[in-house]
């Protein structure tokens, strides 16, 4: 990411710090343990190895700032895998679905834990999520999957009148909707920059603008940079929708795809009006979303995701700029808030999302070498989920025979894209069949059968990008 140009979050968050100038490396380093990654997923598992290995030497580097990446730029729902049950059901089986949901609701309240004990100030609000239908076709989406979390008794969800749901949305396009108090939101640049703080306080060493040129497997593993090379018993690799490009294995293992996000100018006449100014997030039932939510200040940021898909999972300059997208985004604020004019808006921006086929991130060691970790594919649902990212990293590294390290989260890739050009060509098909489906389903028109039959194929990785 360049400086003259940066997403809402992280330059609100930057501006509040002023922080120093990045130091990269310079000098040769042995370390015992080196993460590569200064996002969230690096950041928790720096926090947690840390923490469990007091006196081991831990290194952090970044290409970049630390959470100049997807982690401080995303939309800061924090939501769990609630949502997600048929699908770690299908995958890991009912009692690990059932651990893993009730791990991903609780991680709200640690999170929120950890950032009061350690000072971090990111705006954090467990305001709650709310799922919504915003379309006749989209009623009654969310009822199987409530019921069936009602009979297992994992359900934190309940039913609203439409009169509620509009109340809490702050906005008449939503008919029905379901509450789940188990979420929230915060702002992912000050979490993301508070968590280089406590890593820093608790002893990890962090070197920003010092990136991975190669690492050279073995015991211990090399990690050649600009203008040092580091010895680390120990890596962990965190860099998220980097890996792709950087390791082959994982070139169809995830597709990287945008999600684009606008935030207003203050407007707190609209959110007096509802109940949206607890930092509650609101999604609604479409395959690629539209979230948003309201901040402390007024504001209201809403976003959608599946929108530019790259071709080779390269990490595109528009990733770094405004949306190409801001008509759509536009159109959405509009029919949410049809009282909001253009003017209202103050920036737009673009992340890139490591979307895995299942929806669902995955965990392993590199090659089979036991020295050396990654994590990543968290589909557009990282903010919490990175904390239970963490967990498992943590796990793998030491060693430990536990559950995360038994997890089915921890035994790599589920399932593979097509090789290209046939996944852009497959992605670019499936995401027009969707565009298609929805645009009738909104003005009440029945879709094309086609249409309907392609867009059930990204279903399989469930709803994300928020």
């Amino acid at each position: 990411m360049t400086d003259n140009y940066q997403p809402f979050w992280f330059d609100q968050a930057l501006q509040r710090e002023r922080p120093a100038a990045p130091v990269p490396l310079t000098q040769d380093l042995d370390v015992d343990i080196c993460i590569v990654g200064g996002g969230f997923t690096g950041l928790w598992s720096a926090i947690k190895l840390r923490q469990a290995c007091p006196h081991s030497r831990i290194l952090l580097i970044e290409a970049d700032r630390c959470g100049s990446g997807a982690s401080g730029r995303n939309g800061g729902c924090m939501l769990t895998w609630s949502t997600k049950y048929p699908t770690l059901r299908r995958l890991f089986g009912d009692t690990e679905a059932r651990r893993l949901v009730q791990a991903s609701e609780q991680a709200v309240w640690d999170i929120a834990d950890f950032c009061d004990r350690h000072e971090i100030d990111c705006e954090l609000r467990p305001g709650g999520t709310l799922y919504t239908a915003t379309s006749e076709a989209q009623r009654g989406s969310m009822t199987p999957l409530v019921a069936e979390l009602e009979r297992l008794g994992l359900n934190s969800w309940r039913s609203l009148t439409p009169a509620e749901v509009q109340r809490r949305a702050g906005s008449a396009a939503h008919l029905e909707g379901y509450f789940s108090p188990a979420a929230g939101s915060l702002q992912p640049g000050l979490l993301v920059r508070g968590l280089k703080a406590v890593a820093e306080s608790l002893g990890v060493e962090i070197h920003e603008r010092t990136p991975m040129d190669r690492l050279i497997e073995g015991e211990p593993a090399e990690i050649l940079t600009p203008r040092a090379r580091i010895r680390a018993r120990q890596v962990v690799l965190a860099t998220n929708a980097w890996m792709a490009r950087q390791f082959r294995e994982f070139a169809n293992s995830i597709t990287l795809v945008s999600s684009d996000m606008l935030i207003t100018h203050p407007v707190p006449e609209l959110l007096a009006e509802s109940d949206l100014g607890n930092g509650c997030a609101v999604v609604d039932s479409r395959t690629f979303v539209h979230y948003y939510r309201s901040t402390p200040d007024g504001r209201l940021m809403l976003g959608k995701g599946g929108n530019l898909f790259a071709f080779g999972n390269r990490v595109l300059p528009a990733f770094d700029e405004p949306s190409r997208y801001q008509p759509m985004l536009r159109n959405a604020l509009h029919r949410f808030f049809p009282t909001l004019d253009s003017d209202a808006i103050e920036r737009t921006w673009t992340g890139p999302s490591d979307r895995s086929v299942t929806g669902l991130p995955f965990f392993g060691h590199l090659r089979g070498r036991r020295n050396i970790v990654y994590g990543f594919g968290y589909s557009g649902n990282g903010v919490v989920q990175t904390w239970l990212g963490g967990e498992i990293i943590r796990s793998l590294l030491l060693g430990n025979d536990d559950v995360w390290s038994r997890s089915g989260l921890a035994q790599g890739p589920r399932g593979y894209f097509p090789p290209e050009p046939l996944r852009w060509i497959g992605a670019m098909t499936v995401r027009q069949a969707i565009r298609r489906k929805e645009a009738a389903e909104d003005a009440n028109r029945r879709p094309g059968r086609l249409d309907c039959r392609l867009a059930r194929l990204a279903a399989a990785a469930g709803k994300a990008d928020k």
